[in-house]
Order: structure tokens, then C-alpha cells, then sequence
């Protein structure tokens, strides 16, 4: 359970009545009015058909398709894809209300950190506009020069902020004189330091492309050289408290406008800067690049929050690349829709645009591969198919590939492939297939010991009836929840939450994601039960009297179970005698307890 200062838990309420969670919702997303509550299609997953639901009244969301729910901070938090403290600070401004600390920490304590972060953000931005004015300066011809053999349009380059670094010195000798100390101008990574303490721009001499994160802050730059040198061709400021390359990715600013202006149905996916702005100059404005790290989990929910189809755009030499293919399954396992773009040996997305244009690339995208089948694809392209061994090498790698398809279907047609690449019948194949010894299951877990109650049934009707009282619903409103014994910790803490709502009479739906947060499995199943008339009429009211009679059994089959245990431990007559005589009486009150077969 989340604690915070008096204050700021005041605070937080005066927050969320005045940022009103349906204007603020519905200044981000189109929204379709039903009854008192409201629709769209989810944010946070791609949809056609809306099954993202507002509650007006209770004053928060829960999407039905993916899960996602949440009060108005939640929102914020994720779809601006910012931390608590972050969303807490949008809101805020919005409303025009100053934040007070919010933890154990001193009020100067929070003040200072967030003073530090504005710093660095603003000595960023400062650095941006240097190099921006250094371009266009008459002193940075190769630059210019470059980027018009690049092809890139000076509408482009001014949205990519691209700027020039002319030498080592005059960047840091500029910051000082805005008044930054050199202690920011390092932590900020766009300065260095020699080992005799003489400060330097981090990127001197090469070309600069700003990395701009999704809220259009500066956290970091790119450089690129513009000579042939031993040093490497790209380079970026190192990482620091603005800037994590693994939790980024470049591009993502004019990302979210695009998403903002029309939706994404997709979102390609290169490696480097270059890649990304040539393939926006040609007409792909939906890309962009994960700057040469391996893929993660953090961009992967990056990327979800745009669209789930992702095509992967690297260079030619990436099918043979394990350590990418790994990151791509990554991808996947955060329920991303996966798919390779082929491209020509030797050549990445910047070159097919400047050898063969927009048309031929867009060719490239035609040809994109399913995951599992660009991984078999990658396997061909190790061996030579036109000698006998190899032939059987490429076999031997790409049936445990074939065997991870997800339906009969695929793996009938993945097998087909294989056998037309490598000569090798599809009945030979499907007698090595089955030949295969068995993989371990994926987070296989020894099932419980269940006694007397199902416990399924038992969750299932452990959530309706939180459900029901959560949102009120008028036949919930006699339960007593003191008397229901709950197993499941969250089950707890929302059965506490409600019954200290009630006796406070102020039951709101809004405050369980300051108690569980928004990222709550349990609370994500108990809130899907809002759909439709599964909690509302007759047939609402039935299984609610089903599942409180479920989980009474439930408790007292537990309390028969435990003094069961004790009998057998019992030493004396009378010991065995009382023992008995409860476990009568919890036999005796399961008879009693009617339940209509519904659960």
C-alpha cells in the first residue's frame, strides 16, 4: 500500500477533482458517449472496435480488451509513458497546482531533485539550439554539405533539430557562460573531461542529432563524423539521470504526434538515426530507431503504447545476428505482432531509399516475415543447401524452430517451406519432427492439492463479490465483508479498502489504484467483470449469493481441514472429544450453506 504525507495525499485529491478524468482522457482520444459512461478504443493496445471504458461516476478506466485500468494519474502515466512522480507533475500544471513532497523525504529534498533534473534538461535544450545556430552559422559547409548528399529537406533536418558541433572547445566555454557549472555540463554527458580536468564537447566536430524523448524533452545527442577517421562512425553522450538508451527509443516525439493526428496501424523499426530520418524523409513517418542497442522489454512497451504491429528494418547482415533474434522474441512475449523486413545483403533501410527510393523499400515492407518464419529464413542463409551436409544441418536447426509454431496450421506450412528449400520430403520431415525429444513446458508448475472447495471457483467468486461491492452495486450493499474470510492478498486489501469506505461513507471505485496501483492482475480480472449485465439484474444478484456462499463454505472447510490436522495429534479422550465436536458443527454448517450451481 502506497503512504504518503498528509499533505500530499490532500493534494492528491484536490489533483483529480480538478483534472476531471473524461476531459482529461478526452483531450488525448476520441471518445463515444453511452449512457452516463464513456468509450474508446484503447490507447494502450490496437483495436478497431472500442473496449476502452470510462467511468464517469467512479472516475476510472479499464480497458476489457488488454486490461489496462487506472484513475486519471494512471492515464497520464501511461499513455505519456512517464513515471508516477511525472504524470502527478503534468496534472498539476494542468490544473495550475503546485506539488508538495509526497514522501519521507524533505520538501527541499524533492525540491532539489526536481531542480537538478530541470537543469539538466535546460542546459540539454541549450546545447540543441548551439548546435542548431552552428549549422546554419557559414562555418559548417561539410555538415551542410552532408546532409545534402543525404537528401535530406530543410523541413526535415529543422524537425529533427539537426545541428553542427564545429570544434571541442566552444560548446562548453558557451555553457559556462549561460551560467551552468561544469559539474552539469558533465552530468549532462554533452561535456567530458581529459584526465588533466580540461572540459570538452563529447561529440567535438560531427555531425549532431538531438534525442528527444516522447514528452519533446532534449535528454541526449547522437553524433556522427563526417571524415573517414579510426574513431567510431556514430557515437552518443553517455547515459545519465535524463538518459537510458535501453528505455528509448529515437523518434518517438514525432511518433506520438503522428499517433495524435490520425492513429498508427504500425511502427517500423530501424537501428540508427540515419535510417530513421531518411525513411521519414521518404515518406515512412511511422519509424523509429532503437540507436544500436539490444532490443528490450522497456522499448518493447514503448512501442505498445502505439500501435501492436512492429516490423522490424535492420541492415542486410541481421539474419545471422542470434543476439537480435533474441531481442525480437522479446518483442513477442510483450504480445507485439512481429514481422522481419528482408532486406538486400550489405545494404540497411538508408541505403534501399537512396539506391532505389521509396518505391523499393516499400518493396522490402511487401516481403516482410512472420517472426517464426524469418527465423527459419536465417537459418537457410547459414548453410549452403546445395551440399548434403549442410542440407541436413539446416534441417536438423530449423525443426525445433518449426515445432514453436503456435497452430497445426503453421507448422504445416512452415514444414512446407522447408521441405521445398531443402529437397527433403514433408512426410520425412514430419516423422523427424515427431521424432523430436519433448521440450519442457514453459512455466510448468506442479499443480495444488485442492480439498473440499474448487479453487477456481473459489477465486471466481472471491472476485464478484469484491467486484459487486466495489462498484455498489445495490444487492452488495447488505454484505458484510468482516465475515468473509479472503485468502488472496489483494482480495484482502480490497475487502479492507471497501469496508473502511463504507464506514467512512466515501466508497470510491477511483481510490483501489492508489492502494493496489494500476498494474494489479488480480484488480484487472475484478474490474472485467463490469461488462455487459454481469453484475447488473436478477441474474447478477443470483451468482453474487452463489459466490458469498461459496466462499463461506470455503472458510469453514478450512477450519474442518485445520482441526482435522489436530485430531491426529491429539494425546487425550477429551482433546479428541472437543476436536470432534467442531468438526461436527463445520460439517453440519457447509450442509446448511445452499448453493444454486452457478459458480
Amino acid at each position: 500500500m502506497k503512504s504518503y504525507r498528509p499533505e500530499y495525499a490532500e493534494f492528491l485529491r484536490v489533483l483529480k477533482e480538478k483534472n476531471d478524468l473524461v476531459d482529461v482522457i478526452g483531450s488525448y482520444l476520441k471518445l463515444e458517449r453511452r449512457g452516463y459512461d464513456y468509450w474508446a478504443c484503447c490507447p494502450f493496445h490496437h483495436e478497431k472496435t472500442p473496449s476502452f471504458h470510462i467511468n464517469a461516476a467512479d472516475k476510472y478506466y479499464h480497458c476489457f480488451g488488454c486490461g489496462e485500468s487506472g484513475d486519471v494519474i494512471g492515464f497520464v502515466k501511461g499513455y505519456e509513458n512517464v513515471d508516477y512522480a511525472q504524470a502527478v507533475q503534468i496534472l498539476a500544471a494542468r490544473a495550475g497546482l503546485e506539488v508538495p513532497a509526497y514522501d519521507d523525504r524533505s520538501a527541499e529534498e524533492a525540491a532539489e531533485k526536481k531542480k537538478k533534473r530541470d537543469r539538466l534538461l535546460s542546459l540539454c535544450k541549450d546545447a540543441a539550439r548551439f548546435y542548431l545556430k552552428n549549422l546554419y552559422s557559414g562555418r559548417a559547409e561539410k555538415h551542410l554539405a552532408y546532409l545534402a548528399q543525404r537528401g535530406f529537406s530543410p523541413s526535415t533536418m529543422k524537425k529533427f533539430g539537426l545541428g553542427a558541433s564545429l570544434d571541442f572547445d566552444s560548446l562548453p566555454s558557451h555553457l559556462l557562460a549561460q551560467g551552468y557549472t561544469a559539474e552539469e555540463c558533465t552530468e549532462s554527458g554533452v561535456c567530458a573531461k581529459t584526465d588533466d580536468g580540461r572540459m570538452f564537447d563529447s561529440l567535438g566536430g560531427r555531425l549532431i542529432i538531438p534525442v528527444i524523448n516522447h514528452m519533446d524533452e532534449v535528454i541526449a545527442f547522437g553524433g556522427r563524423l563526417l571524415e573517414k577517421s579510426d574513431r567510431a562512425k556514430y557515437k552518443n553522450t553517455r547515459e545519465t539521470a535524463l538518459f537510458n538508451k535501453s528505455k528509448n527509443l529515437y523518434n518517438v516525439n514525432l511518433l506520438k504526434k503522428e499517433k495524435r493526428a490520425g492513429g498508427l496501424s504500425s511502427v517500423i523499426m530501424v537501428e540508427g538515426y540515419m535510417d530513421a530520418i531518411s525513411l521519414y524523409e521518404a515518406g515512412f513517418k511511422n519509424v523509429v530507431a532503437s540507436m544500436g542497442t539490444s532490443l528490450t522489454k522497456e522499448q518493447a512497451r514503448l512501442c505498445k503504447r502505439y500501435t501492436e504491429n512492429v516490423f522490424i528494418s535492420y541492415d542486410g547482415d541481421f539474419a545471422g545476428q542470434k543476439a537480435n533474434l533474441r531481442g525480437l522474441d522479446i518483442f513477442k512475449q510483450e504480445g507485439l505482432k512481429v514481422r522481419v523486413v528482408p532486406m538486400p545483403d550489405g545494404l540497411d533501410p538508408d541505403d534501399v531509399i537512396r539506391k532505389r527510393g521509396a518505391e523499393g523499400y516499400r518493396d522490402c515492407l511487401e516481403h516482410a516475415m512472420p517472426l517464426i518464419d524469418y527465423r527459419i529464413f536465417s537459418v537457410q542463409r547459414k548453410y549452403d543447401l546445395q551440399k548434403t551436409d549442410e542440407k541436413r544441418d539446416f534441417v536438423r536447426e530449423a525443426l525445433p524452430i518449426v515445432r514453436e509454431a503456435e497452430s497445426a496450421t503453421e507448422r504445416e506450412e512452415l514444414l512446407k517451406k522447408v521441405s521445398e528449400v531443402s529437397g527433403v520430403t514433408l512426410s520425412a520431415l514430419l516423422r523427424d519432427l515427431d521424432a523430436l525429444p519433448n521440450a519442457p513446458a514453459a512455466g510448468a508448475v506442479k499443480p495444488e492439492i485442492v480439498r473440499e472447495e474448487n479453487v477456481w471457483a473459489v477465486k471466481k467468486a472471491a472476485r464478484f463479490v469484491l467486484a459487486a461491492c466495489l462498484l455498489s452495486k445495490p444487492y452488495s450493499l447488505d454484505c458484510n465483508l468482516r465475515e468473509i474470510e479472503f485468502t488472496d492478498e489483494e482480495h484482502c486489501a480490497i475487502a479492507g479498502y471497501i469496508v473502511e469506505g463504507r464506514e467512512a461513507g466515501m466508497l470510491r471505485a477511483s481510490g483501489i489504484f492508489d492502494l493496489l496501483g494500476s498494474d494489479s492482475a488480480e484488480l484487472c480480472e475484478i474490474l472485467n467483470l463490469d461488462y455487459g449485465d454481469n453484475l447488473d439484474g436478477e441474474q447478477g444478484k443470483s451468482y453474487f449469493d452463489d459466490s458469498v456462499a461459496v466462499l463461506r463454505r470455503k472458510t469453514l472447510a478450512d477450519k474442518k481441514a485445520f482441526e482435522t490436522e489436530k485430531l491426529a495429534q491429539a494425546q487425550t479422550a477429551e482433546e479428541k472429544r472437543e476436536i470432534l465436536s467442531r468438526i461436527d458443527e463445520y460439517t453440519r454448517k457447509m450442509k446448511n450453506i445452499r448453493i444454486g450451481g452457478r459458480i
